[in-house]
């Protein structure tokens, strides 16, 4: 079938993307699902940094590639191996990017590992099982993380999708697959939030920010948020927050908490979010910053201290176990996803809305189709 998506023809075109036009908009074609896949049409899909950082080429990845992979829609069409799981025609499905297959060393470590062959197909830019379903003038379009949800359409692996109720609106279907997944694993999984401990979120963007609403929404001490965007900030204290800061600030304060996530993907916030954990501590990274980043920490203090350092992957999330409780949180009134989106595009501004996540203008941008 025909579809139209945005789909990224080189990596590391010079800003602003606007003018460089690194995402085409175009047809494309899309073959049927195979036996354990969806033909999903998209109603919603994400903006997250793991996009941008393919644009700006601080994660490479195999192109010509379709993007997007925070995104839901209704299932139109499903292979027999994909409905004996459980999936039908006319779900609301949120697509999560990294699929699981349930039998890997990765998978039988409770979510703290990503999946092996999971990983593999998002590296090579196929479906879970090598698959590639999108071709365009003869040529295949590889697929970003198991999803290419910047299109009308997608074909998506079952071990891709989870589903959720019509009473999830899209847009807040779409953000429960990567930015609160991310953001509330650091909390929940990861980090393993306990009672009477005080929360410190470091970077507030999407995944950022999704972490401070599902902090504040345990109730369990204060919730801190800290960022260098004044406007984030005032948003912060808006949704919850008992504090914000700006870094200087907070470690002026002499700030320290038994957690500390860090989700701005940048080295300086992951010494801000070290330096901001109390002793017996953990923090928590999931910012994916650039390979050759890199960070100063004084090991002594780690020994000390005794504190954790813990790397999260999506949130150490299992999505089929994760994406309903958060549904749940929302559907109580406890977690306003809605509020984590500052806007909504159209697919033909996509270039432009890369450039204001990358000027940190945006918590969360999503595409409506």
């Amino acid at each position: 079938m025909r579809i139209r998506g945005a789909v990224l023809e080189e990596l590391g075109r010079s800003r602003p993307f606007a003018e460089s036009r690194p995402i085409t908009i175009g047809e494309l074609e899309l073959e049927r699902p195979g036996p354990d896949e969806l033909l999903v049409r998209i109603e919603a899909a994400g903006i997250c940094h793991s996009d941008l950082s393919v644009v700006d080429g601080n994660r490479p990845r195999p192109v010509p590639m379709l993007l997007g992979h925070e995104a839901a829609g209704i299932v139109e069409e499903l292979g027999a191996e994909a409905s004996a799981a459980g999936f039908s025609v006319g779900d609301r499905v949120v697509m999560a990017f990294l699929p699981r297959c349930g039998e890997c060393e990765g998978c039988l470590a409770g979510g703290a590992l990503p999946c092996t062959p999971g990983t593999a197909a998002n590296t090579a830019g196929t479906l879970f099982d090598g698959d590639m379903r999108l071709h365009r003038d003869g040529e295949p379009v590889r697929h970003h993380l198991g999803v290419s949800g910047f299109a009308t359409h997608a074909v998506v692996d079952r071990r891709s999708a989870v589903v959720v109720g019509h009473d999830v609106p899209p847009e807040v279907a779409a953000v429960l697959g990567c930015a609160v997944l991310t953001g509330g694993g650091a909390v929940l999984n990861a980090g393993a939030a306990r009672e009477g401990d005080d929360i410190v979120v470091v970077g507030l963007g999407g995944v950022g920010m999704a972490a401070l609403i599902t902090a504040a929404s345990l109730g369990y001490g204060r919730v801190i948020g800290v960022d260098g965007v004044a406007d984030k900030l005032e948003r912060a204290l808006e949704l919850g927050a008992d504090a914000a800061y700006t870094p200087a600030e907070a470690v002026a304060a002499g700030l320290r908490a038994p957690l500390v996530v860090e989700a701005a993907g940048h080295p300086r916030a992951f010494e801000t979010a070290f330096a901001l954990t109390a002793p017996g501590g953990r923090t928590v990274t999931v910012g994916l910053p650039p390979a050759s980043a890199v960070s100063q920490i004084a090991p002594l203090t780690v020994t000390a201290e005794a504190r954790t350092i813990i790397g999260s992957y999506l949130g150490s999330a299992i999505p089929s176990r994760d994406i309903p409780r958060y549904a749940e949180l929302w559907r109580q009134g406890r977690l306003p996803v809605e509020a984590l989106i500052s806007s909504t595009v159209e697919l033909d501004d996509v270039n432009a809305a890369m450039d204001t996540l990358a000027e940190g203008r945006a918590i969360r941008q999503v595409i409506r189709f």
